[in-house]
Protein backbone atom coordinates (compact mmCIF):
# COMPACT_ATOMS: atom_id res chain seq x y z
CA UNK A 1 0.00 0.00 0.00
CA UNK A 2 1.50 3.72 -0.21
CA UNK A 3 1.28 6.62 1.78
CA UNK A 4 2.83 10.13 1.88
CA UNK A 5 4.96 11.56 3.48
CA UNK A 6 6.59 14.70 3.70
CA UNK A 7 10.31 15.60 2.32
CA UNK A 8 12.96 17.01 5.02
CA UNK A 9 11.49 21.10 5.05
CA UNK A 10 8.06 19.83 4.84
CA UNK A 11 7.83 21.67 1.72
CA UNK A 12 6.56 18.34 -0.35
CA UNK A 13 5.26 14.90 -0.47
CA UNK A 14 6.56 11.71 -1.69
CA UNK A 15 4.67 8.28 -1.67
CA UNK A 16 5.92 5.85 0.69
CA UNK A 17 5.49 2.16 0.11
CA UNK A 18 4.08 0.51 2.86
CA UNK A 19 4.29 -3.14 3.71
CA UNK A 20 1.04 -5.40 2.84
CA UNK A 21 0.02 -7.38 5.39
CA UNK A 22 1.31 -11.08 4.63
CA UNK A 23 4.63 -9.66 4.77
CA UNK A 24 4.13 -9.49 8.47
CA UNK A 25 3.50 -13.09 9.04
CA UNK A 26 5.79 -15.42 10.06
CA UNK A 27 6.96 -18.23 7.98
CA UNK A 28 4.61 -20.51 9.81
CA UNK A 29 1.66 -18.30 9.71
CA UNK A 30 2.66 -18.02 6.01
CA UNK A 31 2.65 -21.28 5.52
CA UNK A 32 -0.09 -22.24 7.41
CA UNK A 33 -2.62 -19.63 5.31
CA UNK A 34 -1.43 -20.96 2.47
CA UNK A 35 -2.50 -24.52 3.54
CA UNK A 36 -5.55 -23.48 4.27
CA UNK A 37 -6.53 -21.17 1.18
CA UNK A 38 -5.04 -24.03 -0.84
CA UNK A 39 -7.68 -26.80 1.18
CA UNK A 40 -10.04 -23.72 0.02
CA UNK A 41 -9.25 -23.45 -3.98
CA UNK A 42 -8.98 -27.67 -3.91
CA UNK A 43 -12.73 -27.93 -3.85
CA UNK A 44 -13.45 -26.53 -7.27
CA UNK A 45 -10.93 -28.98 -9.05
CA UNK A 46 -11.61 -31.87 -6.39
CA UNK A 47 -15.79 -31.02 -7.39
CA UNK A 48 -15.19 -31.30 -11.07
CA UNK A 49 -12.66 -34.35 -10.83
CA UNK A 50 -13.51 -37.09 -8.62
CA UNK A 51 -16.06 -38.28 -10.54
CA UNK A 52 -13.96 -38.10 -14.15
CA UNK A 53 -13.81 -41.82 -13.49
CA UNK A 54 -16.99 -42.47 -13.22
CA UNK A 55 -18.16 -40.50 -16.13
CA UNK A 56 -18.45 -43.84 -18.52
CA UNK A 57 -20.36 -45.36 -15.97
CA UNK A 58 -22.88 -42.83 -15.43
CA UNK A 59 -23.34 -42.35 -18.93
CA UNK A 60 -24.81 -45.93 -19.23
CA UNK A 61 -26.39 -45.75 -16.07
CA UNK A 62 -28.65 -42.75 -16.65
CA UNK A 63 -28.63 -44.03 -20.78
CA UNK A 64 -26.85 -40.93 -22.00
CA UNK A 65 -24.10 -40.22 -24.48
CA UNK A 66 -21.21 -38.85 -23.87
CA UNK A 67 -21.79 -35.36 -25.02
CA UNK A 68 -24.63 -35.46 -22.44
CA UNK A 69 -22.90 -36.59 -19.68
CA UNK A 70 -19.92 -34.07 -20.40
CA UNK A 71 -22.86 -31.45 -20.09
CA UNK A 72 -22.77 -32.22 -16.03
CA UNK A 73 -18.69 -30.64 -16.49
CA UNK A 74 -20.40 -28.11 -18.25
CA UNK A 75 -22.59 -27.53 -15.43
CA UNK A 76 -20.14 -27.56 -12.75
CA UNK A 77 -18.20 -24.88 -14.73
CA UNK A 78 -21.41 -22.65 -15.70
CA UNK A 79 -22.03 -22.90 -11.74
CA UNK A 80 -18.36 -21.89 -10.57
CA UNK A 81 -18.45 -18.69 -13.57
CA UNK A 82 -21.69 -17.31 -12.21
CA UNK A 83 -21.18 -18.39 -8.77
CA UNK A 84 -17.84 -15.77 -8.73
CA UNK A 85 -19.39 -13.12 -10.58
CA UNK A 86 -21.72 -12.94 -7.50
CA UNK A 87 -20.25 -14.30 -4.44
CA UNK A 88 -16.89 -12.25 -5.41
CA UNK A 89 -18.62 -8.90 -4.78
CA UNK A 90 -20.47 -10.00 -1.71
CA UNK A 91 -17.23 -10.79 -0.50
CA UNK A 92 -16.46 -6.91 -0.61
CA UNK A 93 -19.38 -5.49 0.94
CA UNK A 94 -19.64 -8.43 3.73
CA UNK A 95 -16.10 -9.48 4.20
CA UNK A 96 -14.92 -12.87 3.26
CA UNK A 97 -15.68 -14.97 5.96
CA UNK A 98 -19.54 -14.82 5.83
CA UNK A 99 -20.37 -15.66 1.81
CA UNK A 100 -17.70 -18.55 2.13
CA UNK A 101 -19.18 -20.59 5.22
CA UNK A 102 -22.37 -19.93 3.22
CA UNK A 103 -21.69 -21.09 0.12
CA UNK A 104 -19.59 -23.47 1.12
CA UNK A 105 -23.04 -25.07 3.13
CA UNK A 106 -24.98 -24.90 -0.57
CA UNK A 107 -21.92 -26.90 -1.86
CA UNK A 108 -22.86 -29.58 0.87
CA UNK A 109 -26.60 -29.74 -0.01
CA UNK A 110 -26.24 -30.05 -3.66
CA UNK A 111 -23.67 -33.09 -3.51
CA UNK A 112 -26.09 -35.01 -1.41
CA UNK A 113 -28.93 -34.16 -4.12
CA UNK A 114 -26.53 -35.16 -6.62
CA UNK A 115 -25.61 -38.46 -4.84
CA UNK A 116 -29.74 -39.52 -5.48
CA UNK A 117 -30.38 -37.81 -8.75
CA UNK A 118 -32.53 -39.73 -10.90
CA UNK A 119 -31.80 -38.69 -14.32
CA UNK A 120 -28.99 -36.93 -16.42
CA UNK A 121 -31.22 -33.67 -16.64
CA UNK A 122 -31.48 -33.49 -12.92
CA UNK A 123 -27.83 -34.64 -12.49
CA UNK A 124 -26.66 -31.48 -14.72
CA UNK A 125 -28.75 -28.89 -12.64
CA UNK A 126 -27.54 -29.76 -9.52
CA UNK A 127 -23.98 -30.14 -10.49
CA UNK A 128 -24.62 -26.17 -11.29
CA UNK A 129 -25.42 -25.59 -8.30
CA UNK A 130 -22.56 -27.61 -6.51
CA UNK A 131 -20.61 -25.56 -8.76
CA UNK A 132 -22.07 -22.49 -7.69
CA UNK A 133 -21.17 -23.05 -3.87
CA UNK A 134 -17.97 -24.27 -4.82
CA UNK A 135 -17.47 -20.73 -6.12
CA UNK A 136 -17.20 -18.99 -2.96
CA UNK A 137 -14.14 -21.03 -1.96
CA UNK A 138 -12.72 -20.26 -4.87
CA UNK A 139 -12.96 -16.31 -5.51
CA UNK A 140 -12.71 -16.25 -1.65
CA UNK A 141 -9.17 -17.42 -1.75
CA UNK A 142 -7.84 -15.31 -4.32
CA UNK A 143 -8.92 -12.74 -3.07
CA UNK A 144 -8.02 -13.03 0.46
CA UNK A 145 -4.17 -13.44 -1.48
CA UNK A 146 -4.46 -10.20 -2.96
CA UNK A 147 -5.66 -8.85 0.59
CA UNK A 148 -2.63 -9.94 1.91
CA UNK A 149 0.07 -9.69 -0.76
CA UNK A 150 0.82 -7.73 -4.00
CA UNK A 151 3.18 -7.84 -7.11
CA UNK A 152 5.97 -9.98 -7.25
CA UNK A 153 5.04 -11.47 -3.58
CA UNK A 154 1.31 -12.16 -5.30
CA UNK A 155 3.03 -14.26 -8.25
CA UNK A 156 5.21 -16.03 -5.42
CA UNK A 157 2.86 -17.06 -2.82
CA UNK A 158 0.53 -18.03 -5.85
CA UNK A 159 2.57 -20.55 -7.29
CA UNK A 160 3.11 -21.89 -3.70
CA UNK A 161 -0.55 -21.91 -3.04
CA UNK A 162 -0.81 -24.09 -6.62
CA UNK A 163 1.14 -26.39 -4.79
CA UNK A 164 -1.31 -27.20 -2.03
CA UNK A 165 -4.11 -27.19 -5.07
CA UNK A 166 -2.21 -29.11 -7.14
CA UNK A 167 -2.64 -32.14 -5.04
CA UNK A 168 -6.39 -31.73 -5.54
CA UNK A 169 -6.27 -32.87 -9.39
CA UNK A 170 -3.53 -35.42 -8.79
CA UNK A 171 -5.54 -37.28 -6.06
CA UNK A 172 -8.93 -36.76 -7.03
CA UNK A 173 -9.19 -39.24 -10.52
CA UNK A 174 -7.35 -41.47 -8.08
CA UNK A 175 -9.44 -40.71 -4.92
CA UNK A 176 -12.46 -41.03 -6.87
CA UNK A 177 -11.07 -44.28 -8.75
CA UNK A 178 -10.90 -45.82 -5.21
CA UNK A 179 -14.19 -45.15 -4.37
CA UNK A 180 -15.71 -46.85 -7.07
CA UNK A 181 -13.64 -50.36 -6.02
CA UNK A 182 -16.39 -50.41 -3.12
CA UNK A 183 -19.50 -48.01 -4.11
CA UNK A 184 -21.33 -46.11 -6.84
CA UNK A 185 -20.35 -43.20 -8.74
CA UNK A 186 -23.12 -41.47 -6.08
CA UNK A 187 -20.81 -42.54 -3.72
CA UNK A 188 -18.52 -39.75 -5.21
CA UNK A 189 -21.11 -37.24 -4.69
CA UNK A 190 -21.48 -38.45 -1.12
CA UNK A 191 -18.20 -37.86 -0.08
CA UNK A 192 -17.63 -34.36 -1.81
CA UNK A 193 -20.69 -33.39 0.59
CA UNK A 194 -18.37 -34.70 3.60
CA UNK A 195 -15.49 -32.58 2.40
CA UNK A 196 -17.60 -29.58 2.22
CA UNK A 197 -18.56 -30.27 5.86
CA UNK A 198 -14.88 -30.44 6.65
CA UNK A 199 -14.00 -27.14 4.64
CA UNK A 200 -16.86 -25.49 6.96
CA UNK A 201 -15.13 -26.61 10.12
CA UNK A 202 -11.37 -25.20 8.53
CA UNK A 203 -12.80 -21.93 7.49
CA UNK A 204 -14.48 -21.13 11.05
CA UNK A 205 -11.42 -22.60 12.99
CA UNK A 206 -8.21 -21.69 10.35
CA UNK A 207 -8.90 -18.30 8.48
CA UNK A 208 -9.50 -14.79 10.12
CA UNK A 209 -11.32 -11.98 8.29
CA UNK A 210 -8.62 -10.53 6.13
CA UNK A 211 -11.02 -7.00 5.18
CA UNK A 212 -11.34 -5.13 7.71
CA UNK A 213 -14.78 -2.80 8.06
CA UNK A 214 -13.07 0.00 6.65
CA UNK A 215 -11.75 -1.17 3.37
CA UNK A 216 -15.32 -2.92 2.50
CA UNK A 217 -17.58 -1.56 -0.19
CA UNK A 218 -21.38 -0.19 0.24
CA UNK A 219 -23.85 -2.89 -0.65
CA UNK A 220 -25.30 -1.35 -3.77
CA UNK A 221 -25.98 -2.94 -7.02
CA UNK A 222 -25.13 0.12 -8.86
CA UNK A 223 -21.53 0.79 -7.05
CA UNK A 224 -20.92 -3.35 -8.32
CA UNK A 225 -21.88 -2.62 -12.00
CA UNK A 226 -19.62 0.33 -11.32
CA UNK A 227 -16.77 -1.49 -10.71
CA UNK A 228 -17.47 -4.30 -12.82
CA UNK A 229 -17.61 -1.29 -15.64
CA UNK A 230 -14.19 0.02 -14.69
CA UNK A 231 -12.56 -3.45 -15.31
CA UNK A 232 -14.36 -3.86 -18.53
CA UNK A 233 -12.77 -0.84 -19.72
CA UNK A 234 -9.24 -1.79 -18.60
CA UNK A 235 -7.79 -3.43 -21.11
CA UNK A 236 -4.39 -4.85 -20.07
CA UNK A 237 -6.53 -6.50 -17.44
CA UNK A 238 -9.81 -7.83 -19.47
CA UNK A 239 -6.53 -9.27 -21.93
CA UNK A 240 -4.76 -10.91 -19.21
CA UNK A 241 -8.08 -12.43 -18.28
CA UNK A 242 -9.18 -14.05 -21.28
CA UNK A 243 -5.29 -15.48 -21.41
CA UNK A 244 -6.37 -16.96 -18.56
CA UNK A 245 -9.79 -18.52 -19.58
CA UNK A 246 -8.21 -19.39 -22.49
CA UNK A 247 -5.18 -21.59 -20.65
CA UNK A 248 -7.74 -22.48 -18.56
CA UNK A 249 -9.86 -23.91 -21.42
CA UNK A 250 -6.94 -25.57 -22.53
CA UNK A 251 -6.82 -27.64 -19.31
CA UNK A 252 -10.47 -28.21 -19.28
CA UNK A 253 -10.45 -29.55 -22.76
CA UNK A 254 -7.72 -32.48 -21.00
CA UNK A 255 -10.54 -33.00 -18.02
CA UNK A 256 -13.51 -33.33 -20.31
CA UNK A 257 -11.72 -35.70 -23.01
CA UNK A 258 -8.74 -37.52 -21.24
CA UNK A 259 -11.37 -40.03 -19.42
CA UNK A 260 -12.40 -41.25 -23.25
CA UNK A 261 -9.36 -40.93 -24.73
CA UNK A 262 -7.90 -42.90 -22.22
CA UNK A 263 -10.42 -45.72 -21.15
CA UNK A 264 -12.45 -46.02 -24.02
CA UNK A 265 -9.67 -45.29 -27.27
CA UNK A 266 -6.50 -46.88 -25.39
CA UNK A 267 -8.05 -49.38 -22.75
CA UNK A 268 -6.66 -48.06 -19.36
CA UNK A 269 -8.93 -49.25 -16.64
CA UNK A 270 -10.05 -46.35 -14.15
CA UNK A 271 -7.69 -47.22 -12.18
CA UNK A 272 -5.04 -46.69 -14.75
CA UNK A 273 -6.53 -43.92 -15.96
CA UNK A 274 -6.21 -41.90 -12.49
CA UNK A 275 -2.20 -42.55 -12.46
CA UNK A 276 -2.29 -41.25 -15.82
CA UNK A 277 -4.62 -38.33 -15.34
CA UNK A 278 -2.22 -37.94 -11.58
CA UNK A 279 1.06 -38.08 -13.59
CA UNK A 280 0.03 -35.09 -15.86
CA UNK A 281 -0.88 -32.94 -12.49
CA UNK A 282 2.36 -33.50 -11.45
CA UNK A 283 4.20 -32.01 -14.68
CA UNK A 284 2.13 -28.94 -13.76
CA UNK A 285 2.91 -28.79 -10.18
CA UNK A 286 6.29 -28.52 -10.75
CA UNK A 287 6.22 -26.33 -12.89
CA UNK A 288 4.17 -23.90 -10.92
CA UNK A 289 7.25 -24.60 -8.02
CA UNK A 290 9.86 -23.81 -10.46
CA UNK A 291 8.05 -20.60 -11.56
CA UNK A 292 9.25 -19.35 -8.09
CA UNK A 293 12.68 -19.71 -9.27
CA UNK A 294 12.39 -18.34 -11.98
CA UNK A 295 10.78 -14.91 -10.75
CA UNK A 296 13.74 -14.40 -8.67
CA UNK A 297 15.10 -13.56 -12.55
CA UNK A 298 12.27 -13.28 -15.06
CA UNK A 299 9.44 -11.02 -14.81
CA UNK A 300 5.74 -12.60 -14.65
CA UNK A 301 5.02 -11.45 -18.16
CA UNK A 302 8.29 -12.89 -19.60
CA UNK A 303 7.99 -16.55 -18.39
CA UNK A 304 3.90 -15.97 -19.32
CA UNK A 305 4.96 -15.30 -22.95
CA UNK A 306 7.38 -18.31 -22.99
CA UNK A 307 5.47 -20.76 -21.29
CA UNK A 308 2.76 -20.14 -23.92
CA UNK A 309 5.21 -20.18 -26.73
CA UNK A 310 5.94 -23.30 -25.42
CA UNK A 311 2.64 -24.76 -25.06
CA UNK A 312 1.58 -24.32 -28.75
CA UNK A 313 4.73 -26.19 -30.32
CA UNK A 314 3.97 -29.09 -27.73
CA UNK A 315 0.15 -29.04 -28.45
CA UNK A 316 0.78 -28.86 -32.17
CA UNK A 317 3.07 -31.83 -31.41
CA UNK A 318 0.16 -33.59 -29.36
CA UNK A 319 -2.03 -33.02 -32.41
CA UNK A 320 -0.33 -34.44 -35.13
CA UNK A 321 0.61 -37.72 -32.75
CA UNK A 322 -3.27 -37.86 -32.47
CA UNK A 323 -3.71 -37.73 -36.27
CA UNK A 324 -1.08 -39.95 -37.31
CA UNK A 325 -1.78 -42.24 -34.16
CA UNK A 326 1.91 -42.31 -34.50
CA UNK A 327 3.51 -43.64 -30.48
CA UNK A 328 0.24 -44.87 -29.69
CA UNK A 329 -0.46 -44.25 -26.03
CA UNK A 330 3.31 -42.43 -25.18
CA UNK A 331 2.70 -40.67 -28.10
CA UNK A 332 -0.38 -39.08 -26.94
CA UNK A 333 0.85 -38.71 -23.37
CA UNK A 334 4.26 -36.98 -23.45
CA UNK A 335 3.02 -33.68 -25.37
CA UNK A 336 0.17 -34.08 -23.29
CA UNK A 337 2.10 -33.98 -20.25
CA UNK A 338 4.40 -31.25 -21.40
CA UNK A 339 1.15 -28.61 -22.57
CA UNK A 340 0.08 -29.04 -18.80
CA UNK A 341 3.68 -28.30 -17.82
CA UNK A 342 3.59 -24.87 -19.49
CA UNK A 343 0.00 -24.53 -18.18
CA UNK A 344 1.89 -24.78 -14.78
CA UNK A 345 3.98 -21.54 -15.53
CA UNK A 346 0.99 -19.77 -17.64
CA UNK A 347 -1.29 -19.88 -14.48
CA UNK A 348 0.11 -18.28 -11.99
CA UNK A 349 1.45 -15.13 -13.69
CA UNK A 350 -1.66 -14.22 -15.79
CA UNK A 351 -3.74 -13.58 -12.67
CA UNK A 352 -0.49 -11.43 -10.56
CA UNK A 353 -0.53 -9.40 -13.57
CA UNK A 354 -4.37 -9.27 -13.98
CA UNK A 355 -4.95 -8.74 -10.27
CA UNK A 356 -1.64 -6.52 -9.45
CA UNK A 357 -3.47 -2.42 -10.44
CA UNK A 358 -7.22 -3.77 -8.33
CA UNK A 359 -6.29 -4.36 -5.05
CA UNK A 360 -8.97 -1.68 -4.12
CA UNK A 361 -11.86 -4.69 -5.81
CA UNK A 362 -10.10 -7.98 -4.39
CA UNK A 363 -12.80 -9.70 -4.60
CA UNK A 364 -14.65 -8.37 -7.70
CA UNK A 365 -11.99 -8.83 -9.59
CA UNK A 366 -10.68 -12.15 -9.04
CA UNK A 367 -14.46 -13.31 -9.49
CA UNK A 368 -14.14 -11.50 -12.95
CA UNK A 369 -11.21 -13.33 -13.49
CA UNK A 370 -12.31 -16.80 -12.20
CA UNK A 371 -16.06 -16.34 -13.66
CA UNK A 372 -13.55 -16.19 -16.97
CA UNK A 373 -11.47 -18.79 -16.49
CA UNK A 374 -14.59 -21.31 -15.61
CA UNK A 375 -16.84 -19.91 -18.23
CA UNK A 376 -14.58 -20.67 -21.01
CA UNK A 377 -13.85 -23.61 -19.47
CA UNK A 378 -17.09 -24.62 -19.22
CA UNK A 379 -17.70 -23.91 -23.29
CA UNK A 380 -14.50 -25.94 -24.18
CA UNK A 381 -16.02 -28.76 -22.57
CA UNK A 382 -18.73 -29.77 -24.81
CA UNK A 383 -16.94 -28.92 -27.48
CA UNK A 384 -14.73 -31.53 -26.89
CA UNK A 385 -18.08 -34.07 -27.11
CA UNK A 386 -19.63 -32.78 -30.03
CA UNK A 387 -16.47 -33.06 -32.06
CA UNK A 388 -15.94 -36.91 -30.92
CA UNK A 389 -14.78 -38.71 -27.77
CA UNK A 390 -11.28 -39.27 -29.69
CA UNK A 391 -8.23 -37.67 -28.70
CA UNK A 392 -8.03 -35.90 -32.15
CA UNK A 393 -10.88 -33.77 -30.94
CA UNK A 394 -9.26 -33.34 -26.94
CA UNK A 395 -5.83 -31.85 -28.86
CA UNK A 396 -7.76 -30.06 -31.09
CA UNK A 397 -9.52 -27.96 -28.46
CA UNK A 398 -6.12 -27.90 -26.24
CA UNK A 399 -4.21 -26.37 -29.06
CA UNK A 400 -6.57 -23.80 -30.24
CA UNK A 401 -7.20 -22.74 -26.49
CA UNK A 402 -3.55 -22.50 -25.83
CA UNK A 403 -2.85 -20.76 -29.68
CA UNK A 404 -5.82 -18.32 -28.56
CA UNK A 405 -4.55 -17.53 -25.08
CA UNK A 406 -1.01 -16.70 -26.97
CA UNK A 407 -2.99 -14.51 -29.79
CA UNK A 408 -4.51 -12.10 -26.80
CA UNK A 409 -1.45 -11.92 -24.92
CA UNK A 410 0.83 -10.28 -28.25
CA UNK A 411 -2.26 -8.45 -29.84
CA UNK A 412 -4.00 -7.44 -26.51
CA UNK A 413 -1.36 -7.41 -23.48
CA UNK A 414 1.29 -6.68 -25.20
CA UNK A 415 3.54 -7.91 -22.43
CA UNK A 416 6.27 -6.01 -23.93
CA UNK A 417 4.93 -2.58 -22.91
CA UNK A 418 3.68 -4.30 -19.45
CA UNK A 419 4.79 -3.58 -16.16
CA UNK A 420 3.91 -4.76 -12.61
CA UNK A 421 4.52 -2.86 -9.22
CA UNK A 422 5.69 -4.85 -6.66
CA UNK A 423 3.64 -3.59 -4.06
CA UNK A 424 -0.04 -2.71 -3.34
CA UNK A 425 -1.54 0.32 -5.36
CA UNK A 426 -3.44 3.15 -3.14
CA UNK A 427 -6.65 1.51 -1.53
CA UNK A 428 -9.11 3.99 -1.59
CA UNK A 429 -11.68 3.56 1.14
CA UNK A 430 -15.51 3.54 -0.48
CA UNK A 431 -17.26 6.27 1.24
CA UNK A 432 -20.72 4.24 2.86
Amino acid sequence: MTALAQRPGGSATVPVVEPTPGESLSSWQRIRLILVLGTLIAVGPLTIDMYLPALPAISDDLQTTAAGVQLTLTGTLAGLAIGQLIIGPLSDVWGRRRPLLVGTGLHVLASVLCAVAPNIAVLGTLRIVQGFGAAAAAVIAMAVVRDMFSGIAFARVLSRLLLVMGVAPVLAPTLGSALLNWTHWRGVFAALAVLGLALIAVTALGLPETLPPHRRRPARVLDTLRVYGSLFRDRIFVGLVLVAGFSMASLFAYVAGSSFVLQDQYGLDEQQFGIAFGAGAVGMITATQLNVRLLRRYSPQQILRTSLIAGLVCGLILLGFAATNVGGLPGVLIPLWAVLAAAGFALPNAPALALAGHGEAAGTASAMLGAVQFGVGALAAPIVGLLGTGSIAMATVITGGVLAALIVLLVVVRPGRLSVPDRAAPTPVAPH
